[in-house]
């Protein structure tokens, strides 16, 4: 068959980048843990390699599948994955994405850890829910010191060792959590899964979980409601003497995205769990674990939203029409330079949150409640910006970013998820009404940040100004309710803003206080205001000089 047409006008395959060129990054790192750029230059390699892709792609392409059985009708409740999937996760083991500060503590080390894992979710999202639950489990598991000791080195051994076996005969362990309910959602205090004291210092559970991701983990943090009321529990899927846990996997879901990832229905049918925490106080235990993952959240909101700006960024430098480069034509620099300003506010407060972390975690309490508030707040606000960044990244490749070849649908369904995970807005937001009310010390240390950048921008002291005034009219709690929402976007672009001004560039700072602080911004991406240096907002997100 002789061909019809040559082949013009199409980019080249982006392969062969680095997902850590990204000046917010490593300025970040360099701040506060210079140590760490090396290896998270290392991993930003890997992550835009070729062969990385197309693991990405397979692990998509074929999704996980549930046998419930045998084929001698033995129960069996495996999960069967595409070989990709275990070389993303064996990557991100290694790395220490999942647990590597709580193993290798020193200053910084969550930074470190937060950037590998923005630099190595471009590469493909699905397979960060288990890394981030196992990373987040940590913390919570040492409620309880003794299964601690015994289960901890493991879950942060850079081992990735799959496979139905007792977990402390393993060489690496990765954990999950089992929370939602039916009849609960979000309010787990409606729970009604039961656990039983077994005599021997476990218990026995029966219930059945709505939605549980990555049930082929080896342990799982989940609640139950025990005699002194919810209890949170570790629950192997195999017992210490080698027998199968009587956790029994109904079904997968069939999710809008994350189809690389495992999520399912289980029914608990008296399955041996151990109490973690003090009994009847599960949720006040499995909080930490929440706000771990939500720092993943963003994070991964972060991830999704640069790598997609690169797609955009890269069709743009080399399409042409009407007689120039897209990245040339003034529309679509603008809309190009916006989503760069949203992408670079996204991962400046990510990373500024883990480095609150690091300071946490090393005694000192006003970042600790800096952190507590702005995970909150910027849980809701971040993440809900992620899938109107995608679509727009994705219509900067027109017709070719909507086929899936592009990757491109891949990000735009993914998107959601990180708003809904651990908590969709309203939960989100009326967290942050919680943290306002029982932690005044978190809006002190939130001002406190923000006023660094004090008389730096006229713009942004205007909204603290508004921001002050808007907090002042919480005292009713139906008014309360009805301004969550803004209230914590308000507290996210204020403190965006304040990083912006302090750490990146004029022309960066200035587009975003202008368009989110100032208001003069439309209601889509492309609509910054006239006299902005585009082309050093684009200089910055490409790292090229531009015309």
């Amino acid at each position: 068959m002789s061909a019809t047409h040559d082949v013009l006008n199409q980019p080249p395959p982006l392969t062969g980048f680095s997902t850590a060129d990204d000046p917010a990054l490593l300025e970040a790192l360099r701040r506060d843990a210079p140590w760490g750029e090396a290896e998270v230059r290392e991993l930003g390699a890997r992550a835009g390699a070729e062969e990385v892709q197309e693991w990405a792609r397979a692990a998509e392409a074929y999704p996980p599948v549930l046998r419930t059985h045998d084929r001698f009708g033995h129960r069996v409740d495996e999960v069967d994955f595409h070989p990709a999937w275990h070389h993303l996760m064996a990557a991100a083991v290694a790395s220490g994405q999942h647990a590597a500060p709580w193993a290798e503590p020193r200053a910084g080390a969550h930074l470190v850890r937060a950037a590998k894992f923005y630099a190595w979710a471009q590469a493909e999202p699905g397979h960060g829910c288990p890394v981030s639950m196992t990373y987040a489990a940590v913390p919570a598991l040492r409620a309880q010191p003794a299964l601690a000791a015994a289960y901890e080195p493991l879950l942060a051994s850079r081992t990735y060792d799959f496979g139905l076996r007792p977990p402390l005969e393993k060489r690496g362990l990765i954990a999950g959590m089992s929370m939602t309910e039916k009849q609960g959602g979000s309010d787990v205090r409606a729970n009604t899964t039961t656990a039983v004291p077994a005599g021997d210092g476990s218990y026995l559970v029966t219930g059945h979980k709505w939605f549980t991701s990555a049930p082929m983990s080896d342990v799982f943090l989940m609640l139950a409601q025990g005699p002194e009321g919810l209890t949170c529990f570790l629950m192997p899927r195999v017992l210490p003497d080698g027998t199968r846990n009587a956790l029994r996997l109904q079904r997968l879901k069939d999710k809008l995205g994350n189809r690389s990832n495992a999520s399912a229905e289980i029914e608990y049918e008296q399955a041996v769990a151990w109490p973690v925490g003090e009994p009847g106080r599960g949720v006040r235990t499995i909080v930490e674990m929440v706000n771990m993952t939500r720092l993943d959240c963003v994070l991964g909101t972060a991830a999704g939203m640069r790598a997609g700006l690169r797609q955009a960024l890269h069709h743009a430098a080399h399409r042409r029409a009407f007689g120039a480069r897209l990245v040339d034509q003034p529309l679509m620099r603008a809309v190009l330079a916006d989503l760069a300003v949203e992408s670079e506010a996204a991962i400046a407060l990510a990373l500024r949150l883990a480095t609150a972390l690091d300071r946490s975690l090393a005694g000192d309490a006003a970042e600790a409640a800096l952190r507590r508030i702005g995970l909150a707040a910027g849980k809701y606000a971040v993440c809900k910006r992620g899938s109107a960044h995608a679509a727009e990244a994705l219509e900067c490749l027109g017709g070719n970013g909507y086929v899936e070849e592009s990757g491109m649908p891949r990000l735009y369904r993914e998107a959601p998820l990180l708003s809904i995970w651990e908590g969709s807005g309203n939960v989100a937001a009326l967290d942050v009404l919680r943290v306002l009310r029982r932690e005044p010390a978190a809006l002190d240390a939130y001002f406190a940040e923000v006023e660094r950048a004090a008389g730096a921008d006229d713009r942004l002291d205007a909204a603290v100004a508004r921001l002050r005034a808007l907090l002042g009219t919480l005292a009713d709690e139906t008014q309360a309710q009805l301004s969550a929402r803004r209230v914590a976007e308000q507290l996210t672009l204020v403190l965006q803003g304040s990083l912006l001004v302090r750490h990146s560039t004029p022309a960066v700072a200035d587009a975003f206080c202008a368009s989110r602080l100032a208001g003069d911004w439309g209601q889509a991406f492309g609509t910054l205001p006239p006299g902005l240096d585009l082309g050093a907002v684009l200089e910055r997100a490409t790292g090229e000089k531009q015309p």
